[in-house]
């Protein structure tokens, strides 16, 4: 037999390693195309193992999204009852976002009775962040009890200050309602005795205030 020439000897030795070679590139390109069209059990467990970053996507529902105004919480009746002399329609304080927070004044000195009635809102992201910041402000004020029926949570605690032989009595009281933080502060002095009001006169009257200020929060809740 003629021996082929060099060229086509390899030719014929290497056509069925060719053949071989494209039918394991054809398999190969098969099997590894496949992953991009997922079947239908891959498609679904890509699915799932997306779907646990879905909630963080979603807006957590407020029930308060917006502080009410602080100087109409209070009936006319408590404050003058509070404080005497003052001018009923209270004085705002500033706020560098009055949607979060929101505080009213009121303050007057009666012959020698002086009297101090604060009362605020804050407006937190949720009833989570509402809750822990309560709890954080209630460790703080350490040393009073709770208020049964005020909001979720309701706290009060008087406390004595002298300065210079005069004595200030303050009482605060912080209840939650929802994502809302309502703070009472009522605080008074007598400059002629130097005595300060008694323990139980300046808690009740916190406590008062604390009611309706809650109260006007809850009457304003979203339906």
């Amino acid at each position: 037999m003629r021996s082929l020439p060099l060229p086509l000897a390899l030719t014929a030795r290497l056509l069925p390693v060719a053949v071989l070679a494209c039918t394991g590139w054809v398999m190969s390109s098969g099997s590894s195309s496949s992953p991009t069209t997922p079947t239908g059990a891959e498609h679904k467990s890509a699915q799932d193992t997306q779907s646990p970053t879905q909630p963080s996507t979603t807006a957590v529902a407020k029930t308060y999204t917006a502080a009410p105004a602080p100087c109409t919480s209070v009936t006319t009746k408590t404050i003058t009852s509070l404080v005497p002399g003052t001018k009923t329609a209270g004085q705002e304080i500033a706020s560098t976002d009055r949607s979060v927070r929101r505080t009213c004044s009121w303050n007057a000195l009666k012959g020698f009775d002086y009297r101090w009635l604060d009362v605020s809102y804050e407006i937190m992201s949720s009833d989570a962040a509402a809750q822990k910041s309560y709890q954080e402000r209630v460790t703080k004020k350490s040393g009073g009890g709770t208020v049964p029926g005020l909001g979720d949570g309701g706290y009060s605690v008087v406390n004595l200050t002298t300065e210079d032989k005069q004595q200030t009595r303050e009482g605060v009281v912080i209840a939650r309602v929802s994502n809302a933080l309502v703070a009472v502060t009522y605080n008074g002095s007598d400059f002629e005795t130097k005595k300060a009001p008694s323990t139980d006169e300046i808690n009740k009257g916190a406590i008062k205030a604390a009611k309706e200020v809650v109260a006007t929060l809850e009457n304003g809740r979203k339906s």
